[in-house]
């Protein structure tokens, strides 16, 4: 087993008190000795940390300890070192941009499928209606080159705020289709389905977890290539693992 363990996670859950929690945050991750990226935001947190194993797990079973975060569920990968080089815990005005105050998932989720489900509509071509199916990559244009969902839906976005004009643009060609979003972690899609259904889209789901639930609970069946990640990696391949050099 690699010695460092890597987690991302998000949740989208109301704070009020994000200037305070970025201390409490900084100080614990400080004394696990962990190195990443926390944000904060008044719509929730989304976290990008690694260490040593056991330093990583006290320091989410600690986050956990706070009932707004009980529902964390950070998803995992290792490394043979830390690919951050410092620690930072920031407050933001979102913890993913789009510039869409109505879009709110902490207060409505939008529903979801889940990896196997989507890996065997995949391989059937159709969803248990009947519909075709079709994969919507809400990643910017560079993290979408590293790889994909054979077939998946690509309009180039250069920042995740391009995307509701892009759905204004497009949204005459998902009609009739089931539309699964999908990103790497899940933060994208839950605001990406949302907007969405408010555009009227029928059909549409979030893909659970992202891409990394994806690779942990199906290998990468239907998915080419390896998945974008923001630190020294660049990217991982299906099994988890740094995706090796081209």
């Amino acid at each position: 087993m690699k010695p460092i363990l890597n987690i991302s996670a998000y949740l989208f859950v109301a704070l009020s008190d994000t200037a305070a929690l970025r201390e409490s945050i900084r100080s614990q991750a400080v004394a696990w000795s962990l190195k990443g990226t926390v944000l904060l935001a008044d719509e929730g947190i989304n976290l990008f940390l690694a260490g040593p194993p056991d330093g990583v797990r006290a320091f989410v079973a600690w986050l956990r300890r706070d009932a707004r975060f009980a529902a964390l569920e950070p998803k995992e990968s290792w490394s043979r070192e830390v690919p951050f080089g410092k620690l930072l815990v920031k407050v933001k005005r979102e913890i993913i941009r789009m510039n869409h105050p109505t879009i709110r998932p902490a207060a409505a989720r939008h529903p979801s499928v889940d990896a196997t489900t989507l890996a065997r509509w995949l391989a059937q071509g159709r969803d248990d209606a009947g519909r075709p199916v079709v994969t919507l990559d809400t990643r910017n244009a560079f993290e979408v080159d590293h790889g994909r969902f054979k077939g998946a839906i690509d309009w180039r976005l250069s920042k995740f705020s391009e995307f509701p004009r892009a759905v204004l643009a497009h949204r005459d060609e998902l009609a009739g289709k089931t539309v699964v979003s999908y990103c790497t972690g899940g933060i994208r899609c839950e605001k990406a389905a949302l907007f969405m259904a408010e555009a009227g889209i029928a059909n549409v789901l979030q893909l659970e977890g992202g891409i990394l639930k994806y690779f942990e609970q199906t290998g990468g069946r239907h998915f080419e290539g390896s998945c974008f990640v923001f630190d020294a990696r660049e990217s991982i391949d299906p099994s988890l693992a740094e995706a090796a050099s081209a």
